[in-house]
């Protein structure tokens, strides 16, 4: 990336603005030694703004960059000296968002111990088995978890939230250095399939994966940003990580609600909101407050928007939308902003700068404009690989994303879904991301999903999985009908099956292997 680009784009969103010269001075000393991860991050916004709020939770408590930073130290020398946490160690999170996750991940960085993000809907049965196929040390879980934790191997050290506060406060003083290997963040995979892997995430090296994302979505030094998405998401996570690089007030909620979230947009005065798809969906179903939160970006990932609802949002709250696709493994894809939208709702927009994206066909050649393919991607932050050894397939320094989508002639990105997910059904291919499109667009439904089932005549056939609103109807053959005026006959479901909700993950990504229970 090279260098005009990066100082313009720092210099727009404030992060060259002048400074104390001392602070200014302790800032570049703190990211030369201890780099960009999240501790280094974190370390350079308590050198430039120690004073200014960092986080503040859902029960009032507020932090300022230095308070952070001093308990996570703590937090860090209480693992070392008392449990013999050491670099290359692992140490698992399974919280929900709170200033504790975050003192975790960070206090687990400056060790030089690879931080391990649990989702917070796995089953005592993933649990185990992703403590065993991670070897983690330490599980810091939150309370409400320690009933999942009861199965694990005996010589798991399990810290509840009264053993992480009693850490910090019995911390005995000392200074740390940079360790000598840099820790790495494991996220794992979303599991929607089977037990999630882990993947493991390279630390920046520079501004360029920063830049890459703040040049397309406009977020600015000492923003107050809301970050409703799970931290144990790729998306989520990465919100984090900007927030630290931009010395934002953080707001943060162990739970989503959409009528607390709204309230906390207002009354904390958020300028940005980064959540995942679902919640916009449940955003949208409340009365929007008086006055307006002051948002100037709503940033969005982890699942596929329905087409109905960038424009409704944006009536709603403004031309305030982005819509980021990527994944655990390829971090980021392409970014679609307000206007993107506007012109084509279901968009996943255009690369970011310093990012190559290309759609090719099964022997790896690139396919024309238009024409549907397997999507390659290459950037800064492609991960390094599942810890439990296998990769995904690279072509040419490009990641295969494991989906199919095409670029239409203004070049914009369309995601017709997983390769794995796409149905065939009589020779015909359907891809199940265009009828749930269509069907989300019916008034009287809130969500759809559409999976194949085996059939013994076409091999498989559709079933479409709708959950209405409340006290809404509609009939079976009227849904078929409908599906029929707009798109060919083989991508009509021939299965149509009313549900109350979809189940989802703490992601909000649809479980298709519960629904394909509902077959046997």
């Amino acid at each position: 990336m090279d260098l005009p680009f990066i100082v313009t784009t720092l210099t727009r969103r404030g992060l060259l603005a002048p400074g104390r010269p001392i602070r200014v001075a302790s800032q570049l000393s703190a990211l030369r030694k201890w780099g960009w991860s999240l501790a280094g991050e974190l370390r350079q916004a308590a050198a430039r703004d120690p004073g200014r709020v960092a986080v503040i939770d859902d029960q009032g408590t507020e932090l300022t960059y230095a308070e952070l930073l001093d308990r996570s130290m703590r937090l860090a020398r209480a693992l070392s000296a008392g449990l013999s946490v050491q670099a290359g160690d692992r140490v698992a999170v399974l919280c929900r968002n709170h200033p504790g996750l975050i003192e975790t991940i960070v206090a687990a960085t400056l060790l030089g111990a690879d931080a391990v993000l649990v989702n917070t809907g796995l089953s005592p049965a993933q649990l185990a088995t992703v403590a065993e196929e991670q070897r983690l040390r330490v599980l810091v879980h939150d309370d409400e978890f320690t009933e999942r934790t009861l199965g694990l191997p005996a010589e798991l050290h399990r810290l509840d939230e009264q053993d992480r506060a009693e850490l910090i406060a019995t911390a005995l003083p000392g200074e740390l250095r940079p360790p000598e290997r840099d820790g790495r963040i494991i996220v794992l995979t979303s599991g929607t399939t089977g037990v999630p892997k882990g993947a493991r995430r390279p630390t920046p090296n520079g501004f360029g994966p920063l830049v890459s994302i703040i040049d397309r979505i406009p977020l600015h030094v000492r923003d107050r940003v809301l970050i409703a998405a799970p931290i144990f998401h790729t998306w989520g996570y990465a919100a984090l990580q900007v927030c630290f690089a931009l010395r934002a007030t953080i707001v943060l909620h162990r739970r989503f609600d959409p009528v607390a979230t709204l309230d906390a947009l207002v009354r904390h005065r958020c300028q940005a909101l980064f959540a995942v798809p679902v919640m916009l969906q449940r955003l949208m179903e409340m009365p929007p407050p008086e006055p307006r939160p002051p948002l100037k970006v709503v940033a969005v990932s982890g699942s596929a928007l329905p087409g109905g609802l960038p424009s409704a949002f944006m009536d709603t709250y403004g031309d305030v939308l982005y819509n980021l696709y990527g994944s655990t493994e390829a971090s980021w894809a392409s970014i679609a902003t307000p206007a993107d939208l506007r012109q084509a709702p279901t968009t996943a927009g255009r690369p970011p700068y310093g990012t190559r994206l290309e759609i090719v066909d099964d022997d790896g050649k690139q396919v024309p404009g238009g024409r549907v393919g397997r999507i390659l991607v290459g950037n800064e932050m492609l991960f390094e690989g599942y810890t439990s050894g296998p990769d995904r397939d690279r072509h040419d320094g490009l990641l295969d994303t494991g989906d199919l989508g095409r670029v239409n002639a203004d070049g914009l990105l369309f995601v017709d879904g997983r390769a794995d997910d796409m149905i065939v059904s009589g020779g015909e291919n359907v891809f199940p991301a265009e009828v749930e499109q269509l069907l989300t667009q019916l008034p009287q439904v809130r969500e759809a999903a559409v999976i194949g089932v085996p059939d013994p005549d076409y091999g498989q056939r559709l079933a479409a999985f709708l959950a209405l609103y409340p006290g809404e109807t509609l009939d079976t053959e009227a849904v078929r009908e409908y599906v029929r005026h707009y798109l060919a006959r083989f991508s009509v479901p021939r299965d149509v099956v009313f549900v109350k909700y979809l189940p989802r993950n703490a992601t909000g990504k649809v479980l298709t292997r519960e629904l394909r229970r509902y077959y046997g």
